[in-house]
């Protein structure tokens, strides 16, 4: 009898450690399951969230782990992917250049009403201004009005106001579409003119005999309106792409101007539009300006003895003149643009969604695109400085502009007395 109690109690002894194997197996792997949220918690602690960026996915895509405890494939099972650590809310950087860009866009407004408009009144009053390469200045000189005069409030108000303005009427469609249409056919206007002035400048040393006479030239009012046309058919796709659009952020509903392709085209351009942007409004001006100017140099050098060209010494001056005003405003252009289409390029080639690295990138690429964006703004009214500082001509018509302005002014103010 003892015998059998012994068996029995042997027996429920070994049943009782196999259910509190079983339990200590369930409590392990309920374990397992319950680190992942604890992780995930961890990364999106207070404080911390994605960016807003549609294309900054939380996850790794296809990510899978393998669960505690268990060594063989078959009891791999799918679990919530970590995502890398998230970006800090808001940059506090962004609230200074929030301000920066705002008192720029004023300072720029300004300078560039004033400073464009007397430059366009300077060559059509003076009838000794009127030529071929000022005919081309003029038209630079216009384009960065219009965008002066209608996309810098816009900007402006965008930044104040955190919001696109009319953004929930028909009409702030309209600027959603004309604003980005305008500035990418002002930088269009602005870099096909500095083209056709290179090849002007080279054209005038070639034929450096020739003593160019006053008035504009047909082949350059043929070059004019090709590059106003040129300029706006390539603007077209910015006004079909962008497009007023809804969503949720931060459980606020926004409403912004932005990209929203709608076809394949509109997806590649999208897709290809910093390369774009880059080669042909950046990279195509520098080449043709280094090409032409090259030739200009070696048709100088070729041509540096000669009675005629010592007797046309005055005229040459004035060609050099020109010449150098003109390589001048291709060097500003270059510097203005460069930053911004830095970032631009540095963000397409490096940035990686699932980097864990990416929130000091995404830092770096903020500054430096903001400080991209105010070159690129300054460069709209800067042009008629740099025709102040370098061109005799162009400084003498200012200052005779400007002292009968301040004559004006001082005779009203007197009178008022």
């Amino acid at each position: 009898m003892y015998s059998i109690m012994g068996t029995a109690a042997r027996h429920m002894l070994m049943l009782m450690a196999c259910l509190a194997a079983r339990g200590m197996c369930q409590i392990k792997e309920a374990g397992a399951e319950d680190s992942l949220p604890v992780i995930h918690s961890t990364l999106q602690s207070p404080g911390l969230h994605s960016t807003a960026s549609p294309d900054l996915p939380s996850f790794v895509p296809g990510a899978r782990v393998q669960a505690l405890g268990s060594s063989s494939d078959n009891n791999t099972v799918l679990k919530r992917p970590v995502s890398p650590p998230k970006c800090l809310a808001y940059p506090s950087i962004s609230n200074y250049f929030k301000y920066i860009n705002t008192v720029i866009s004023v300072i720029v407004f300004v300078v560039g009403l004033v400073g464009n408009a007397t430059l366009l009144r300077i060559i059509y009053q003076n009838k000794c201004m009127r030529n071929g390469p000022n005919a081309l200045i003029a038209s630079l000189a216009l384009g960065d009005l219009i965008y002066i005069f209608i996309d810098i409030p816009i900007n402006a108000y965008k930044l104040l106001a955190s919001r696109f303005p009319f953004d929930d009427h028909w009409f702030g469609l309209c600027l959603c579409k004309l604003v980005p249409f305008l500035q990418k056919a002002s930088v269009g206007i602005t870099v096909l003119n500095l083209c056709a002035l290179s090849v002007d400048r080279y054209r005038a040393v070639a034929s450096w005999s020739r003593v160019q006479g006053v008035g504009i030239p047909l082949l350059t009012v043929i070059e004019i309106v090709t590059i106003w046309v040129l300029s706006l058919i390539l603007a077209v796709p910015e006004a079909v792409c962008f497009d007023m659009v809804t969503f949720n952020f931060s459980n606020t509903t926004l409403r912004t101007c932005m990209l929203n392709p709608q076809s394949d085209f509109m997806n590649f351009y999208k897709e290809a539009k910093d390369w774009w942007l880059f080669g042909f409004y950046f990279c195509v001006p520098l080449i043709c300006t280094a090409i032409f100017y090259t030739l200009m140099t070696c048709e100088m050098l070729n041509h540096r003895n000669g009675t005629l060209r010592i007797a046309l010494s005055e005229h040459l001056k004035q060609r050099r003149e020109v010449a150098k005003a003109v390589f001048c405003l291709v060097l500003i252009f270059a510097l203005c643009w460069f930053p911004l289409h830095l970032s631009r390029i540095l963000k397409k080639v490096m940035y990686r969604p699932t980097d864990n690295m990416r929130c000091e990138l995404l830092s770096f690429l903020l500054v430096l695109d903001h400080l991209g964006i105010n070159l690129a703004t300054i460069n709209s009214c800067i042009n008629p400085i740099i025709l102040y500082f370098v061109s005799k001509k162009f400084k003498n018509c200012f200052k005779v502009r400007f002292s009968l302005i301040t004559h004006i002014y001082t005779y009203v103010i007197m009178c008022n007395i």
